[in-house]
């Protein structure tokens, strides 16, 4: 089966990971694989320098490895997928998954909630609301003597 010729990695319109900056790792794969799986390295590891990468602008690098903190480590972004049996779809997997997380990193922050307050009216509504609720219960009550 021919291979895709990738010129790089498509995070979104603006940017794209060159495929000399992301490396990759293959190990042996824990799970269903039948014969093969002892002799096949399926578990594929996708690393992408962050810290070193020449495609991200100051403020797009200060991002990243301020969001992605937890899993960034030395500057290095690792992403693990073995949850295929054919080490094609793991480095698909992988490819889509760092994809993603960077695309979702990037996104700007959401503006802050501007805290807003109850009007008087709604205020009344849920005051007629609780009174009605308490006149309800009270009147489920036994007598008292």
């Amino acid at each position: 089966m021919p291979t895709v010729h990738r010129p790089g990695l498509r995070v979104d319109s603006g940017l794209t990971i060159p495929e000399s900056e992301l490396s990759w790792r293959f190990s042996r794969s824990s799970g269903p694989g039948g014969q093969g799986v002892n002799t096949a390295d399926s578990r594929v590891e996708l690393v992408w320098d962050v810290a070193a990468s020449a495609v991200l602008s100051p403020a797009q690098r200060e991002r990243l490895l301020d969001r992605l903190s937890g899993r960034i480590v030395d500057g290095v972004l690792t992403i693990a997928a073995s949850e295929h049996r054919a080490q094609l779809r793991n480095r698909d997997a992988a490819r889509l998954r760092l994809a993603d997380l960077v695309a979702d990193a990037l996104q700007p922050p959401a503006p802050a909630r501007r805290p807003t307050r109850p009007s008087r009216g709604a205020k009344q509504r849920r005051l007629e609301a609780k009174k009605r609720r308490t006149d309800l219960k009270r009147l489920r009550r036994p007598p008292q003597d």
